[in-house]
């Protein structure tokens, strides 16, 4: 298998696209580390599903906002599955407001989970790579409205756009020890936060959905294929780069009516 003896690690692990991401790179070989909020109790039956398959995995409960918590979670991971060198920045939050209706602490805790977690996260791996002689692959789970305004996630906004340039500034300054970071940046998604937002304002689904111009959302277990594409040993040259899944919805301008209403 492609990724076997490989370690992967995945933050915001127990949502719908950290667990696909999960399944697809621990299906490819590779074992499972996975770390979210929630529980160890909450996150045993998906543990149980991936040794079900027979892939390595272990579960810890992290606040990747806290750098601390993110480098003692690496080291706990080295010590049980070897050190990671498949790097995956999932976890994310969203708020459903306006510019005007933001408030500080909404603003700062999407920066600092959205970005700043992702940014912990990086670094830590990275010089734990490079301090081995390991090469590897970070990718930052973006999005396309890092460079689309959407009114009414304006945090989630700055946030993914931040991760576009961290893309950027990391796969040139890790280019020279092998480890390649890139970005996956999904269109409206039909689980996870998307989905979310899609139960609490249910008809804003096929509002959307018709604006997709492939007439279509992702699913969770394609977000998963890109990723793991990008981290496939054979793709050696792709790095600072987005990989734009979207269908089609960034090319159409401006924000959306239809979720600002």
């Amino acid at each position: 298998m492609q990724l076997e003896g490989k370690t992967a690690v995945i933050s915001g692990g127990l949502g719908d696209i950290g667990r696909a991401i999960g399944l697809e790179l621990g299906g490819r070989g590779a074992a499972i580390a996975i770390c979210d909020l929630k529980s160890e109790e909450q996150a045993r039956p998906f543990l149980v599903d991936l040794k079900s398959k027979g892939i390595s995995a272990r579960y810890d409960q992290v606040d990747v906002s806290d750098p601390d918590a993110v480098n003692t979670w690496l080291d706990d991971v080295t010590n049980s599955l070897g050190i990671p060198e498949l790097i995956i920045p999932n976890a994310a939050v969203v708020s459903l407001v306006t510019v005007r209706e933001l408030t500080p602490e909404q603003w700062k805790r999407e920066l600092n989970i959205n970005l700043d977690g992702a940014f912990f996260m990086a670094q830590s791996a990275a010089k734990r790579m490079i301090a081995s002689g390991l090469k590897g692959r970070i990718v930052f789970i973006g999005s396309w409205v890092g460079f689309t305004p959407q009114t009414h996630i304006p945090a989630y906004c700055v946030s993914k756009a931040g991760i576009r340039m961290l893309t950027k500034v990391l796969a040139l300054d890790l280019a020279p020890f092998g480890i390649l970071v890139n970005e996956v940046a999904p269109g409206n998604v039909d689980a996870g936060l998307s989905a979310r937002i899609f139960e609490m304002n249910p008809e804003w689904r096929e509002r959307n959905l018709k604006r997709v111009p492939i007439l279509e959302m992702s699913e969770a277990h394609e977000v998963a294929y890109q990723v793991a594409h990008l981290c496939d040993p054979a793709n050696r040259q792709m790095t600072g780069s987005v990989l734009l899944m979207d269908g089609g919805l960034s090319l159409m301008s401006g924000p959306n009516p239809d979720m600002t209403d």
